[in-house]
């Protein structure tokens, strides 16, 4: 049973995915998660009437744990939820399940930012209204 404090993304696993070794290359995990960021910032949240995000958030950091190889075949499963909020960034965490076996850890930080003007800004309190319920207890 999945957490109801987490964002569910199946991302389809493709042959361009993989190295020489037969297996998804690590590089290609940052897409993966980078998907289920997508989903839930632009898709899920423009569904519940926010296209703040969509005017720009930039990445500031990112942080993955390899646990095991993931192979081509099966989509895999990402959840995500927020693990801290601050007032002008915020930290995505992951995990992301392969046949519902854990296979990498990651983390994101966001950072809201105004594209026109080109610099960091505040989250919205619609933003953040988004985000509660995404994060974790």
């Amino acid at each position: 049973m999945t957490d109801p404090h987490r964002f569910v993304y199946d991302a389809a696993v493709r042959w361009s995915d993989l190295d020489a070794y037969g297996h998804v290359n690590n590089a290609r995990f940052l897409t993966l998660y980078e998907e289920a960021r997508v989903a839930m910032f632009f898709t899920a949240a423009r569904a519940e009437g926010f296209t703040s995000f969509e005017e720009g958030i930039v990445i500031a950091r990112h942080e993955i744990d390899y646990l095991r190889p993931v192979d081509y075949g099966e989509p895999v499963r990402v959840e995500m939820w927020v693990s801290d909020l601050r007032v002008a960034a915020f930290t995505v965490s992951y995990e992301l399940f392969d046949n519902d076996v854990l296979a990498s850890r990651a983390k994101s930080v966001c950072v809201p930012y105004n594209l026109a003007n080109g610099h960091p800004r505040r989250l919205t309190p619609q933003e953040r209204e988004f985000l509660a319920p995404y994060v974790a207890p």
